[in-house]
């Protein structure tokens, strides 16, 4: 097996994944000692040219010149693929979103040598592609623009790359991916693929390099243990706020997940404000568990008024649903929903930091943790404390620690 050699063919529309798989295969194959490299057109593309790319026109197959210049800078990137390959090379991954049948056609024809995978990234959730699409607009290409001109630009390109698109079909080998779920859609293997079972492994297993799982600071309403609602910071949670900023400032953190609710997002700002280039995510997926009728209520106020509430729930604490509202088990859907999209959003970042609540963030543990269901509404989720997860094919880390200046 050492001696067989791989092209990897990403296919998909922009902002789909490709890049993220691709990196995320590199990492995973240079670890087990096989010889990986990415060949990027985009990257390749904002070095080869000093012209202003990010214009969607640039990406309109009807544009001879601009046409002319992509096909060349991706037979560039195809030729350094086989020449890697030729020499000490085992897997050159073809980074490009190769939608057109023409493009794969090239492709097909220039890389005889050795065999070929196509590994197409399908990805069609909206909310997903817009995140997806606030990330790319961060790129130097897109500096000059308003944000909300880069946005519409982002789109347009990728309505052009629309009409060439041709979903993978009659190539040889080839498998369709889920990008966000990880889950394969399809796949035609008709030989002997190096290194594919491997590989097959990396497309549908979770990897986090750095997961730093907070809960947010102290709100008013954790003063009078009441739950749920939209309470804001006091000035202790403030304080625990700038203490978090301050232990991260010098820990890169690209993008920060929090929820809609104003205490995440609060205990956000001051960390965003010490990072550079960082972006802070707000999904709905890690809102804090909904206590329906018992909802701003405190523990006390439920026993006292509503005491069939709360002996039931006494009894079964995961299982248990409120009334009008959920319980852990009715969370679980959309907390493994949230988690997939905070693992696509991040691309590839050396750190990842979620700000959640008491019951999500225990929710996020057992995801990683596969606590015993019983034992999830009793995970310990302090607010002056966070947890610093690890979980690779190789490597499993859970620490809580003190995030003291």
């Amino acid at each position: 097996m050492k001696n067989k050699k791989l092209y990897i063919v990403m296919v998909g529309l922009p902002a789909r994944g490709k890049s993220t798989i691709a990196s995320k295969l590199k990492e995973n194959l240079v670890k087990d000692g096989t010889r990986t490299r990415i060949f990027n057109n985009g990257n390749l593309r904002r070095r080869f040219t000093r012209d202003d790319t990010s214009y969607p026109e640039f990406y309109d197959p009807k544009n001879i010149e601009a046409a002319a210049l992509r096909e060349k800078i991706a037979i560039i990137n195809i030729e350094r693929a086989r020449h890697y390959l030729g020499n000490e090379g085992q897997v050159a991954l073809l980074d490009a979103t190769n939608v057109s049948l023409k493009r794969r056609k090239t492709v097909t024809s220039l890389l005889k040598n050795h065999t070929l995978l196509f590994l197409e990234c399908i990805n069609n959730h909206k909310d997903i592609l817009e995140a997806s699409i606030q990330r790319k607009i961060s790129l130097s290409e897109f500096r000059h623009m308003e944000r909300e001109a880069a946005i519409q630009s982002f789109k347009k390109r990728i309505d052009y790359y629309n009409t060439i698109y041709k979903p993978l079909q009659d190539e040889r080998n080839f498998v369709k991916l889920d990008s966000l779920n990880n889950q394969i859609l399809e796949e035609v293997i008709t030989g002997d693929i190096p290194y594919y079972e491997r590989i097959r492994d990396f497309l549908v297993t979770d990897t986090v390099k750095n997961l730093f799982l907070i809960r947010h600071g102290e709100t008013y309403f954790n003063l009078e243990n009441r739950i749920g609602g939209d309470s804001g910071l006091t000035e202790n949670g403030k304080g625990q706020a700038g203490k978090l900023a301050g232990y991260f400032k010098k820990r890169k953190t690209p993008v920060i997940f929090t929820s809609k609710k104003k205490r995440t997002i609060q205990t956000a700002t001051p960390i965003k404000r010490l990072q550079k280039d960082c972006i802070v995510i707000p999904l709905e997926e890690f809102n804090e568990i909904d206590s329906g009728v018992c909802e701003c209520m405190s523990y006390g106020e439920i026993r006292e008024k509503m005491p069939h509430v709360y002996r039931e729930r006494k009894k079964d604490k995961y299982n248990y649903i409120y009334p009008d509202g959920e319980g852990y088990v009715s969370m679980k859907e959309r907390v493994d929903r949230g988690i997939k999209k905070a693992l696509y959003l991040s691309t590839n970042s050396q750190n990842i930091m979620i700000i959640g609540h008491r019951a999500v963030n225990r929710m996020i543990l057992s995801h990683f943790l596969y606590r015993r269901k019983e034992d999830v509404p009793f995970i310990y989720i302090p607010q002056d404390k966070f947890y610093h997860i690890v979980a690779t094919q190789d490597k499993k880390l859970f620490q809580l620690k003190k995030y003291e200046l």
